[in-house]
Formats: structure tokens, sequence, C-alpha cells
């Protein structure tokens, strides 16, 4: 009789990080009795060497980021979804004696060439942004499969950032909302402890491992290579509502990291095909669409979230819980205290289409109704050349209506708000429904399947 155990990170890690940026390939089957599945791992003993958070993060940080330099366009949109500025730069990663320094290249001036042989000349400055290494690891960042979280953190401005990064290929989207203080109505603001913090611009970069920052006239000139995203493509909106599976990586404070085999999501589990109005939501060409908190306030972890089609047939959805104004107990009454902002839960989503819907999706039964999406019943055949005659009857002139294509929400692993409680709020991951998993898998095996890209 096989055991039944939840895979530790070290050996979802081990078949994660030996397989390399491969073509995903779901499992043959799928249980259709439960969204997510523990990926299962056999009683018999592995001797396979452990690994520390410390090294699982180093690795993940080296195999999807620290890679060079990465160019793109910087595009800063405010609260109603206006472009406020834009701006051509690289986020560098420079590696030596084990240690890697961040640099941020921005492009200052520009002056265009007027004959064919003279080259175009940028005044460019860079700037130091930080170093790591495996000893000191990181303060404010944390890495989950192929997805990167930094922060949230209070900038000296007194704006909170939340950055999420999602690597795919040659090219990844970058995503970093701003969250300023603010007060109730009636309240003159600075006069005492802010109420919440409202979101005021999103910085939504496009970046690429490449000779020149990715646009649509560069992809057009030089379409990418097979495994590699184009930025610069026509999505249609149904993309987002099909069949996913794959794999989730999931982080809380309390649980640690853990790995989740995804075989089938319910429908309101997909938010990358919804936009609510209780939440911030933008859809940009590419494939790229991203949800934010309007207001964090303190009582319970606000999901900041982003999700990106590379192609038409991956998925990868990554989502921060963000805690924030939590107050501090102090001696002084007189006094108000925050604890800094802090991450409350991490979850990255890598998946692959298995297939169309079966079934209308519900938000299209509310606006349609129920009447309308029955499909008319062909005519009979006419029994003779008198009845094939036109009749005056209108009752019989009934125009057809057009089939509803089956296109569902794609399939999502649930993450539940943080309640209210202390212990609660610490973690805003949902925990996935038990499941039997696959209990003739070894365990490595369906991690390495699971996990690769």
């Amino acid at each position: 009789m096989m055991m039944m155990t939840q895979i530790p990170v070290l050996f979802l890690s081990l078949g994660y990080l030996q397989l390399g940026i491969q073509g995903f390939t779901p499992p043959n089957t799928f249980s259709r009795t439960s969204p997510l599945t523990p990926l299962s791992l056999s009683s018999q003993p592995t001797e396979e060497p452990e690994l520390d958070e410390a090294e699982i993060q180093w690795d993940l940080f080296q195999k999807h980021h620290a890679k060079g330099s990465w160019k793109g366009i910087w595009t800063t949109y405010d609260y109603i979804g206006d472009v406020m500025d834009e701006t051509v730069a690289s986020v560098n990663y420079y590696t030596q004696d084990g240690t890697v320094e961040q640099t941020h290249s921005i492009v200052t001036g520009a002056k265009r060439s007027d004959c064919a042989t003279c080259f175009d000349s940028m005044d460019i400055k860079e700037f130091p942004v930080a170093k790591y290494n495996k000893q000191t690891g990181f303060s404010k960042t944390r890495f989950a499969a192929n997805a990167m979280v930094n922060g949230p953190s209070l900038l000296r401005s007194g704006v909170m950032a939340t950055e999420l990064i999602l690597t795919y290929g040659d090219g990844r989207v970058r995503v970093t909302f701003q969250h300023a203080p603010v007060w109730e109505q009636g309240v003159e603001p600075g006069s005492g402890p802010p109420q919440g913090l409202k979101l005021v611009r999103t910085m939504v970069s496009r970046e690429a491992q490449r000779d020149v920052p990715p646009t649509a006239e560069t992809e057009a000139a030089v379409p990418p290579q097979t495994g590699n995203p184009t930025f610069y493509r026509p999505v249609p909106p149904f993309n987002w509502h099909k069949k996913w599976a794959g794999s989730s990586w999931t982080w809380g404070p309390q649980s640690g990291d853990k790995g989740w085999a995804i075989e089938d999501l319910e429908e309101e589990d997909a938010w990358q095909g919804i936009a609510t109005v209780e939440r911030w939501n933008l859809r940009l060409p590419g494939g790229i669409f991203m949800q934010a908190p309007r207001i964090i306030t303190d009582f319970q972890a606000e999901l900041c979230r982003l999700a990106w089609l590379p192609d038409d047939e991956t998925l990868l959805r990554v989502e921060a819980g963000c805690l924030a104004l939590q107050p501090m107990i102090m001696d002084d009454d007189q006094l108000v205290g925050f604890y800094p902002p802090s991450l409350a839960s991490l979850r990255c989503d890598v998946l692959k289409k298995i297939g169309e819907l079966d079934q209308v999706p519900s938000f299209v039964r509310d606006q349609m109704g129920e009447n309308e999406l029955i499909k008319p019943k062909a005519e009979e055949a006419p029994a003779s050349p008198q009845a094939a005659t036109p009749s005056v009857d209108n009752s019989s002139s009934q125009s057809a209506t057009e089939d509803v294509k089956s296109s569902n929400n794609p399939p999502a692993a649930k993450a539940t708000d943080v309640s209210t409680s202390a212990s609660d709020s610490k973690d805003a991951t949902s925990t996935p429904p038990e499941s039997k998993g696959d209990q003739n898998d070894s365990g490595l095996d369906a991690i390495r399947d699971a996990l690769s890209l």
C-alpha cells in the first residue's frame, strides 16, 4: 500500500531544476474529481540530496532571472488605465564570484541618423540597484517556479510597491503596482495615520534578452523563435477560456513551499478571464492581464495578480498576498505605529491547454439568458413540391440563433481570501482540496512532468 504524502519543496525543486526550460507535457490522464492533486511520493527512501530553502531560492533566481540584460519599454498607467509615461530601459544582472549585481540602464536621450551607413546613438545612464549572493539571500524577494515577487516594500515617498514577474523563454513580463496612503472623506490628509492604501499607478514592462527592446516593429522584422514569446500579437478574448492543466507552486509563512498537480479547475477560480468591478483590472494586447486591489486596508491580505499567455497553448499566472497597515502595540498611547508591509502568500501556476470547454460559461448565461442559449431545431424536409413553397404564415418564419461556443473560464488553482484572524492573515494562499492523486507514480517523475516549462 502506497503512502500518500505531500511533496516537500526539496524534492519538488530537484525535479524542477534538473529539467530546465523544456516543453511542458501534462499528465496523460486527468481526474475530474477534484481541482488539485498533491503530487504523491512513494514510501521508498530516495538517495537524492536535500536542498535547503536558501539554495532553492538562489537556484530559481539564477535559472530564470539572473541571465544578463532584460531590455524593454517601461509603460506607466494611471488609475483609469491611461498611459502616463514610457521609458526605454533594461534590467541588468552581472554575475561575478558568486555575487549577482543588479543595475538599471535608462535611456535619457537618443539621436537618429539620416544616412544608411551611420548608426543611431543613445544616451544611457546606469544606476546600481542591489547585490545578491547565496549567503545573504533575499530580504524582500521571493521565487516560485518561474515567477518572482519583489515586495511589498515602502518607497521613500511613502508609496508601497509590489512587483510581479513571469518569465518564459527569452522574455518576461514585469508589473509593479504602487499604492499610496489615503484618508477617509472629510479627514485632512496627513492629520493622522492613513486609513488605507489606494492604487495610484501601475508600471508594465515587456522585456526580452534580445538586441533591442521588443516592439511590434522589431517582432515583425525578426519573428521570435519557437519557445520564445511574441509580445505583440492578436489574442482573442476567448483564448483565456479553455481547459487548462499543469502545476502550481505555493508558499506561505507557515505552510512553506508546496507543489500541486492541477487537474481540473472550477469556473469561479479562473480569475484571468473575469474582470470584476471590485478589483482594478487591466488587459493589454499580447495576452497580458493584471488585477490589483483598489484599496488595501488592515482588515485582511489583498491579492495582486498577473496572468500571461506567452503563446496560445500556455498560461502563466502569479499572485501575491500583501499585508499592510498592521498596527503595532506601542507603550505610548499617543503614538500610532504600523508594521512594515509583508508578503502573506505566493502562488505560481504553469498551465497548458488540454482542450476546449464543454459547457457555456456562467457569464455568457447571465448576459444572454437561458432561452437564447437553446439551439433551434432544424426544419423538417418538405414532403412535396407544394410544401417546399414558402408559406405566408409568420409563425413558421423563425430566425435561427447562432450557436454559442463553449468558452468557459480557464481553470486556475484556488486562492481564497485571508480571514481576519491573526493566524490566517499570514497566509493568503488557499489550501487545495484533498485528492487521491496518482498512486502508481513514484513522485519524482510527476514532479518533473508537472513543473518543467
